[in-house]
Parts: structure tokens; C-alpha cells; sequence
């Protein structure tokens, strides 16, 4: 296991730009409003020589609104499991009140604290670091994130204060089958998240838009391993007016595209809605395996479970190939047969198979229904291989497969999905012209040239 870092301070002092810096990506979610990180961010430090994880917390506040409480019980949770922890101040604001009473805190659990002071561009060193010398820290570093200064020096101190690495390779990627819990805000994401950990990971309120990045949370079920990833909600593009919440989405659609499996959740005391689908049609462009798990199914009377379900056969009609789970996030029940789904989505996903297999099922497909014919004449099927996973890619070649109806495709489709098993994964089927593949050997004719001798043939019978 490597060691824990945890960054915490106020809001808006520069703590997630510090985390996409040492992480070297762009995962936390930057925004000059205050308080847009709430959740627990992990992410693995690549600057420096010894790894180890980074947490972006929350910023510390003094308010007693619900969220913003959560959200203190996140970041300090943080730094109860954390090895050391950076205390990052804004050197524009200077020592606030603030400030010494989040030192107060850390110092309680007892860690190692390392001072930041963030945002020294255009500033004296000397005098930003003199400010800040009353909180008695002896580990303290003027840094930049955005312009990355200081940032060597400071993880130069963090790594000398961590344990050694561990002799063994470490693996910087978490491990496991990677799921992408999506949906509209409110329909319970982070309260399935928290209820499969077995603790209050995640912050799930009644508030819509609660969650604003996306969290990815290592965890092993029944011996198996997996990386949830927690989302934002989805909502219409008419409805998104904040600028946080557009950026939200952005988190959300990444998130899909790193994706094995995207796990869409629909509450089912509303139904479907223009929103779920909207939702759904964003893992369908991105091509991942899905499971629909219907959340909050216990509420439901016997009258409303059946209209909930002809609703669900009407509305998701173009995906009969998704598997449909009734949930409740909040009680844990149907949780084994959901993540049983998502095992065996992402098993389909990851399907391969041999030229031979596919030709041999293409020819069995066309021997069963034949294509139709279009003026006069029928597209040919000659052969088909695999091109790909994630998801499953058949690609087939032969002639005239440009007439094939949207009829005809998807019998194909339906076809190799029970031929191979195939369940929770979409299949792109891939049509491409085939050429004679004896065109540039001696001695052989091509259709042309066969075609030519023939209209010479009948000339030379009717003289």
C-alpha cells in the first residue's frame, strides 16, 4: 500500500491545482468559485522519484450548512489516514483566522504537517513566508501551482518524511474492472457507492448537484477488484447554467470514456425520463458496456413496481441488450445480482475470438436469412474476423454490403450476440468492401477481366 498525502486548507487557496500538478493530469476539478471540491479526490504523485497518493479534500470551513459539514468530515477524514499532511495557505490573503484554526485541527491527529504557501507570484518570498512564520512550522515552502514553482523542493520534503517504498514493483494504476456510475442528480450515485464500501465515502444529500467531480474509489467484492467511479449528475443542457456544473459534465463524460462499464441508475418513483435517456445515449456514444440499475425499486407499491417495469420495456426498447437490476442503493438490497451484471458486461466487452469463429458464425447467419435483394441484386457476405474490444468490433467483408437494410444489420448484430453469449455490450458491426484478394497475381483473373471475357464469349456465339 503506498502512503497517504492528504492537501488541506481553506476554499479556493489553490489545493486542486496543486493535485492535477503532482498527479500530472487534470482530474481535480479547478474552478475560481469556493468550495467546488466536496469529495475525497485520490490520485497517485508522479513528481519525484517515490510514489505515493495524493488526497484533494474540501476546503475547511467554519459553516454550519449541511454540505459544507460533510464536506469538513471528508477532508478530515483524509487526514486521519494519511501518512503527513500538506497545509496549503494563499499568500495574496495572507494568515487568516482561519488558517490557525485548521493547524489547530491537524495537530490533533498527531501527523506531520508540511506549509504550502501557495500563490507567491509577484511577491516577495521572504516576506510571504515571514507572515506565516507565527503558526511555528518548521517544514514550510513557497510554491506556485500555477505556474508549477517550489514543487520539486516541496516533494522532496514529502518524500523524506513517507516510509520507504515497499521493495516489490508498484502499480500506479488501480487495478480492476472500471465502473462509471452515471445518471441525473438525486438518484442515488454516491449513496450506492458508500453502501457497497461499507462507509460514508461519498457525500449523498438530498440536494441535487451534491456531487460535483468524479471520484474514483478502489474496492474488492466477493475477492474481485474493481474501481468505482462516482459522478456527477447529468442534467440538459437548457437546465446547466453554472459554469461548475458544465465543467461537471466534462469530469462525467471523461469518466465514460475510461470506463469498462457505465452503470446507469434510474429512480424508479419517477420513471424514465427525457433526462435518463439523454444520460444513456452518452454511454451509448461512448461505446461502453451498460447495466441499468432501477434505485429506490423498495418504495414501491405492487400497482406502480408493473407500470415501472412496462415503462422500462417501452422507453429502453433500444437496448434490450442491458441488463435491468432493481436496487435500493439505500438498503442494500439486489447488490450481488448488480455486480454480478457488471461482472459479466465486462466480460462480454473484452470478448475475443478467432477469424475462423467469426467467419464460421457470419456464414451460419447468412445461411439462416439471407440479405435481401436490392435492384436486382444481393449483397454478398464473404468473410468476417474481429477487429476489437470494448466494445466487441465484427468486421465484415465482401460486396455490395453498402444496400444492406438497418433490418438486416441488426439481425447480424442479434446473431453474434447469442452465437458468442454476449450480454451488457454493445457490438459495432463494421462492413467493408472486399477486394479479390488474387488481383495482383499472375496468371489469375479479376472479375473484371472475367466479366470482360464473358461479353466477348457471347459476342463470338451470336456471329
Amino acid at each position: 500500500m503506498l502512503p497517504v498525502v492528504a492537501l488541506v486548507g481553506r476554499p479556493n487557496v489553490g489545493k486542486s491545482t496543486l493535485f492535477n500538478v503532482l498527479t500530472r493530469t487534470r482530474d481535480a476539478l479547478v474552478h475560481d468559485e469556493p468550495g467546488v471540491t466536496r469529495d475525497r479526490h485520490y490520485g497517485i504523485c508522479r513528481v519525484g522519484e517515490q510514489p505515493f497518493f495524493i488526497v484533494d479534500t474540501g476546503g475547511l470551513t467554519d459553516e454550519r450548512e449541511l454540505l459544507a459539514e460533510a464536506t469538513v468530515r471528508q477532508s478530515l477524514a483524509a487526514v486521519d489516514e494519511a501518512s503527513l499532511a500538506v497545509f496549503v495557505v494563499d499568500a495574496k490573503d495572507g494568515l487568516t483566522a482561519a488558517d490557525r484554526d485548521i493547524l489547530a485541527q491537524l495537530r490533533r491527529f498527531g501527523r506531520t504537517v508540511i506549509l504550502a504557501v501557495n500563490k507567491t507570484d509577484g511577491k516577495d518570498l521572504q516576506d510571504s513566508l515571514a507572515e506565516f512564520s507565527e503558526l511555528g512550522l518548521h517544514r514550510v515552502f513557497a510554491i506556485s501551482s500555477a505556474h508549477k514553482r517550489g514543487i520539486d523542493a516541496l516533494v522532496a520534503e514529502i518524500e523524506s518524511e513517507l516510509p520507504p517504498p515497499a521493495e516489490q514493483t508498484l502499480e500506479l494504476r488501480m487495478p480492476g474492472t472500471r465502473v462509471a456510475i452515471i445518471g441525473r442528480p438525486n438518484v442515488g450515485k454516491s449513496t450506492l457507492v458508500n453502501r457497497l464500501l461499507g462507509e460514508d465515502r461519498m457525500i449523498a444529500s438530498e440536494v441535487p448537484g451534491t456531487t460535483r467531480d468524479a471520484i474514483s474509489i478502489a474496492i474488492e467484492r466477493d475477492g474481485k477488484p474493481y474501481v468505482l467511479i462516482d459522478t456527477a449528475g447529468v442534467r440538459r443542457k437548457s437546465k446547466v447554467e453554472e459554469a461548475v456544473e458544465k465543467f461537471s459534465i466534462i469530469k462525467t463524460l471523461q469518466a465514460l470514456e475510461q470506463s469498462d462499464v457505465a452503470l446507469l441508475m434510474i429512480d424508479a418513483q419517477e420513471g424514465v425520463t427525457d433526462q435518463d435517456a439523454s444520460v444513456l445515449s452518452l454511454a451509448l456514444q461512448a461505446g461502453r458496456a451498460l447495466v441499468v440499475a432501477i434505485n429506490k425499486w423498495d418504495g414501491l407499491s405492487t400497482y406502480q413496481r408493473e407500470r415501472c417495469e412496462t415503462e422500462l420495456d417501452r422507453k429502453l426498447i433500444f437496448v434490450p441488450w442491458a441488463e435491468r437490476l432493481f436496487i435500493s442503493a439505500k438498503h442494500g438490497s439486489g447488490l450481488g445480482e448488480l455486480m454480478a451484471a457488471v461482472d459479466r458486461a465486462a466480460v462480454s466487452a473484452a470478448a475475443n475470438f478467432g477469424a475462423s469463429e467469426v467467419t464460421k458464425a457470419l456464414e451460419m447467419a447468412v445461411e439462416s436469412f439471407h440479405p435481401p435483394v436490392v435492384s436486382g441484386r444481393a449483397a454478398k457476405l464473404r468473410y468476417a474476423h474481429f477487429g476489437g474490444n470494448f466494445p466487441p468490433r465484427i468486421v465484415v467483408h465482401g460486396t455490395r454490403l453498402e444496400t444492406l437494410p438497418q433490418s438486416y444489420i441488426r439481425y447480424l448484430e442479434n446473431f453474434f450476440r447469442k452465437r458468442f453469449q454476449l450480454v451488457g455490450t454493445p457490438i459495432v458491426m463494421d462492413f467493408r468492401k472486399g477486394e479479390n484478394p488474387f488481383a495482383d497475381k499472375k496468371n489469375v483473373l479479376t472479375d473484371k477481366q472475367v466479366q470482360r471475357r464473358r461479353r466477348m464469349m457471347q459476342h463470338v456465339k451470336k456471329r
